[in-house]
């Protein structure tokens, strides 16, 4: 079995195949399997992948099955010690596989991340990107009021993230996760196994997973000799809420769809994870709420499928902390 497996779950991703998969194939480490899951393959990313990568194994289960539920298809099938996801829009330095692992020399890490900088535009050659330095993730951080984000985004890296440190959670743009761990951390449903949260089907089942690999007693860690390069769809506006403005172009930029999911994912990992319900939680929700009634009402068409969804992640929540 190969130690590695590196997993990459595309949606209509063909302009990045290329430099993407190019670079997992120059990766100095090289005990490992690339596996790809087409979720989307309207723009024949998936033939494109075939014929210029046949190393690759394709899982092509005729649908947008999500990215959670993508990811827990090769969790559940292959058998390695570690599975390096690889975001469509994420390219890795050659060291990236070689520099994570060394993170799990320590027993206790499940979960590890690089430092991730910013692909600002389409037309990039990985020399280009490192004078950039705009970051885009170091690791996550959680608050108590549910508030999640990704560590030093939108800042210029001038080294003040240049030490291994443990943190909250990791972005799955580019984790890598101890087989173990997904195990130890994984629960059981009627008729399946899950490990990201299939539910939440895109958007914050890799905070969630992080949060339950911390119940558990496995740490996360940063690692900011794995350089990688990431394009982003969605992130953190700049300056959160304390710029108002950037706020709310940020978000009514976005996709309904992207808006709807963040905005009942945020509040399901909030549920299933915190050992104690702050009142900074319900203040912030509520402040949201008000926000979204104001200025992006579209949202509230997520609400049916919420409160369906609802009872069904308290069980989980049971599931965790039994």
């Amino acid at each position: 079995m190969p130690r590695v497996v590196i997993v990459q779950v595309i949606y209509n991703n063909r302009k990045w195949i290329q430099p993407v998969f190019e670079a997992i194939f120059k990766q100095s480490f090289t005990d490992f399997k690339a596996v790809a899951v087409i979720a989307g393959n309207e723009d024949g990313g998936k033939e494109f992948l075939a014929e210029k990568f046949p190393r690759v194994e394709i899982i092509d289960p005729g649908c947008n099955i999500g990215f959670a539920k993508g990811h827990n298809l090769v969790f559940e099938k292959y058998d390695c010690e570690f599975f390096q996801l690889v975001n469509p829009d994420m390219i890795m330095s050659e060291t990236y596989v070689e520099e994570m692992l060394k993170a799990f020399a320590d027993e206790s890490v499940g979960a590890a991340t690089g430092k991730l900088y910013k692909i600002q535009d389409s037309g990039f050659k990985i020399k280009d990107l490192r004078e950039k330095k705009l970051l885009d993730t170091t690791g996550v951080v959680i608050k108590k009021s549910g508030r999640a984000f990704d560590r030093g985004q939108h800042q210029i890296d001038i080294g003040q993230y240049d030490n291994s440190t443990k943190v909250q959670a990791v972005s799955a743009a580019g984790a890598m996760y101890r087989a173990s761990a997904l195990q130890s951390t994984s629960y059981y449903l009627p008729a399946k196994q899950e490990f990201f949260d299939e539910d939440f089907h895109s958007y914050w089942e890799d905070v969630d997973l992080a949060w339950r690999m911390s119940n558990k007693g496995w740490q996360c860690v940063f690692v900011p000799a794995a350089i990688g390069f990431h394009g982003r769809s969605a992130g953190s506006s700049r300056g959160g809420y304390f710029h108002v403005i950037n706020f709310i172009k940020h978000h009514r930029a976005l996709p309904e769809r992207i808006r709807q999911l963040n905005y009942k994912n945020h509040i399901f990992m909030y549920v299933k994870n915190s050992p104690y319900f702050y009142p900074q939680f319900f203040a912030r929700e509520f402040f949201m709420l008000i926000y979204i009634l104001l200025f992006e009402i579209s949202t509230l068409k997520i609400l049916p499928d919420f409160f369906k969804l609802l009872p069904k992640i308290w069980k989980k929540r049971k599931l965790i902390y039994q």
